[in-house]
């Protein structure tokens, strides 16, 4: 306890990135060790000229990795989940790259045994030292040390959601003190932990250690602002906004970019609207579908156009126009689940649908009608996930009816999707049904990730075998 309170006095955060890179260069290195030695007993084997060529290429291409945006940074609010979606993004990257060296440079000593075993002890190292860095620091704070005291200047609604967020988890490491107001209001609604007015600043810092402020003020205060920034730099003292971003845009998310020196705020952000991102989400489905198409298909589908056949007389698949990204028609398949109508292009499957047939109920049911769309994201018209392709008609009726129905088409459709796996698939009854849909969808593309993905496919594959009520 001596040693925390001790260590509590020094601020390692100027040392941070420095010794996060060296760790990690450790950690890089000892993964090569580890997979050399698997490749052969023989210590010799790491002294070979190709193995340190790229073992020096790997340790520059990960310092560069870690360098860019100041990846190597761990916000004190930031998930393991997330700081897992940054790390096996910065793998796959490295490993890319080196495979292009080992390929460009002909190394035949690199066996691929090698470099996968290599990719595999240095991520799980990775992710080790993370979870362990993390669950430690969580130790020390609960412990009372390395907290940052901060304060927030308007007792209002953004004042408040900064408040819930930072103080919500003792484990961040904030430790709220109270509000700054003027406004009767909103001191009468937050009366218990407001400090004083904007003349009781400057008294209180110089008798309170404070590391942080945090401004959730109208721009129209401006002078006020200014006298409050001037105030922080007096008693060192960090600022931070809490822009108002609905006098722009509703959207909860918003993302800001920089043209040279001028900010650029941009209404959502679009994970997907990255290059690196659209490839691994398009490296993902062509695997993922690929493996559908070669291990299911052969076996499962002369069973299901046989008994498709016999039932009932018409095509074996499905096949319909639908909107896809940009708005952009594609010709989606199924597998044929009703029988043959003319009212196909307009009318939703319905509870005890007259149409459709004895297995195609069962297929339905089970989301099997769905698998030819493995084909569609072969091809490249689908994705795994996204938001589920509509009717034409639907789209055209329900973009005039909601607002933002169209912002689902920035991504591709997917054969399952986020407001599939929470309960919004099948008929909507009522224009809410459909609204949420949207909302969902939209949650989906500006939160994209490919842990997200393999999250709501584990979903779809659990809720098949439970059974789904909407599913008919």
């Amino acid at each position: 306890m001596k040693i925390l309170k001790k260590l509590s006095e020094y601020s390692f955060s100027r040392y941070y990135q420095i010794l996060f890179i060296v760790w990690d260069m450790i950690l890089l290195n000892v993964s090569v060790f580890v997979s050399g030695l698997i490749k052969s007993d023989d210590l010799d084997v790491i002294s070979i000229k190709e193995t340190q060529t790229i073992s020096l290429l790997g340790n520059l291409i990960w310092i560069g990795l870690l360098l860019y945006k100041n990846s190597y940074k761990i916000i004190r609010i930031e998930t393991l989940e997330s700081i897992l979606s940054r790390t096996i993004k910065k793998v796959i990257i490295h490993a890319s790259i080196v495979a292009v060296f080992v390929v460009f440079l002909e190394y035949s000593n690199i066996s691929r045994m090698q470099l996968f075993c290599f990719y595999v002890f240095f991520f799980v190292l990775l992710m080790l030292s993370r979870f362990f860095l993390m669950r430690f620091l969580k130790y020390v704070r609960s412990k009372g040390y390395n907290y940052r005291n901060f304060v927030i200047v308007g007792a209002n609604d953004k004042g408040r959601t900064i408040r819930k967020i930072l103080a919500k988890n003792l484990n961040y490491g904030y430790r709220f003190l109270g509000f700054f107001d003027e406004n009767e209001n909103s001191r009468h609604l937050a009366n218990d932990v407001i400090l004083g007015g904007f003349n009781d600043i400057q008294n209180y810092m110089a008798k309170v250690h404070v590391d942080e402020m945090y401004i959730a003020l109208h721009i129209d205060n401006v002078n006020i602002i200014n006298y409050l920034i001037d105030i922080c730099e007096q008693h060192m003292v960090r600022v931070k906004f809490i822009p108002d971003f609905q006098l722009y845009t509703k959207s909860s998310r918003v993302e800001i970019s920089f043209y040279e020196n001028m900010p650029v705020l941009m209404s959502r952000r679009e994970p997907l609207e990255y290059a690196v991102n659209r490839l691994l989400k398009k490296a993902f489905d062509i695997c993922f579908s690929g493996l559908v198409i070669l291990l299911i298909f052969p076996w499962l589908f002369p069973i299901i156009m046989l008994i498709i056949k016999v039932e009932s007389p018409g095509p074996v698949f499905f096949k319909q126009d639908r909107s896809g990204r940009d708005n952009k028609s594609f010709t989606c398949f199924k597998f044929r689940s009703m029988s043959v109508n003319a009212s196909a292009d307009e009318k939703q499957a319905q509870k005890g649908d007259s149409r459709v047939t004895k297995f195609g109920a069962f297929i339905r049911k089970t989301s099997i009608d769905e698998l030819p769309q493995f084909f569609n994201v072969f091809l490249g018209n689908m994705s795994v996930v996204g938001p589920r392709p509509h009717m034409l008609y639907h789209t055209q009726e329900y973009s005039e009816l909601i607002n933002n129905y169209l912002v689902r088409q920035y991504a591709k459709p997917g054969i399952t999707g986020w407001a599939q796996v929470n309960g919004y698939r099948g008929e909507t009854k009522a224009l809410v049904d459909m609204e949420n849909r949207v909302e969902c969808d939209i949650w989906y593309i500006e939160n994209w990730s490919l842990l997200l993905d393999v999250k709501i496919i584990i979903k779809t594959i659990i809720n098949v075998f439970r059974g789904e009520k909407n599913a008919y």
